[in-house]
C-alpha cells in the first residue's frame, strides 16, 4: 500500500506541509496528515510512529521548525523511512531546525530534505514507493521528461533571442 503520513510540529508548519501533500495528492498516494508535537506530545508522537507500520503505512514525512526534533522523535521509535522538513522560523531562518534534523546519531537514519523543501520530501518519498511500484517510477519519469523539456525548451528560446 502506498500510504504516507505527513506530521508536523505545529499546524503554523502548515504552510510549508502543504506543498507536500499537494504533490502526495498529484501522484494519488494515500495521505494521513497529523500534528502531533515532539515536545508538547511526545507521548502521543511516540506512539504514532511506533504503530505507523501496523497502520499501513510506507514512509513518514515529519516538518518541524526551531529545535526540530519531530523527525528524530519519528525515527527513533519506527524503522520507516523518515524524511525530515527542517522548517524556518523567525529566529535563525531555520538553520536551527536544520542541523537537529540533519544530525542524528547513527543508527536512527532520517533523510533530511531543504529548510522548508517539502516539494522535495514529497517526491523523495514518492521515489521510495516506487521502488516497488511500477507505475508510481513511470509517473516519476514522465514528471522528468517533462521538466527536461521545459528547461530545454527556455534554452532555445534565449538561445534565439540573443544569438
Amino acid at each position: 500500500m502506498n500510504k504516507v503520513a505527513v506530521v508536523m510540529g505545529s499546524k503554523s508548519d502548515l504552510p510549508v506541509v502543504e506543498k507536500a501533500i499537494n504533490v502526495l495528492k498529484d501522484y494519488h498516494i494515500q495521505t494521513e496528515v497529523r500534528v502531533l508535537s515532539a515536545h508538547r506530545c511526545p507521548n502521543e508522537a511516540r506512539e504514532f510512529a511506533a504503530s505507523a507500520r501496523e497502520g499501513g503505512f510506507s514512509v513518514i514525512i515529519a516538518a518541524a521548525g526551531m529545535a526540530a526534533h519531530l523527525a528524530g522523535t519519528m525515527a527513533a521509535n519506527t524503522t520507516l523511512p523518515v524524511i525530515g522538513i527542517p522548517c524556518s522560523s523567525a529566529k535563525l531562518d531555520g538553520m536551527d531546525a536544520l542541523l537537529a534534523t540533519v544530525q542524528m546519531p547513527s543508527g536512527i537514519p532520517v533523510a533530511t530534505v531543504a529548510i522548508d523543501g517539502a516539494k522535495n520530501a514529497a517526491l523523495l518519498a514518492i521515489q521510495i514507493l516506487a521502488v516497488s511500484d511500477p507505475e508510481l517510477a513511470r509517473q516519476l519519469d514522465e514528471a522528468r521528461a517533462g521538466e527536461k523539456a521545459a528547461v530545454l525548451e527556455a534554452d532555445a528560446e534565449l538561445q534565439a533571442r540573443f544569438q
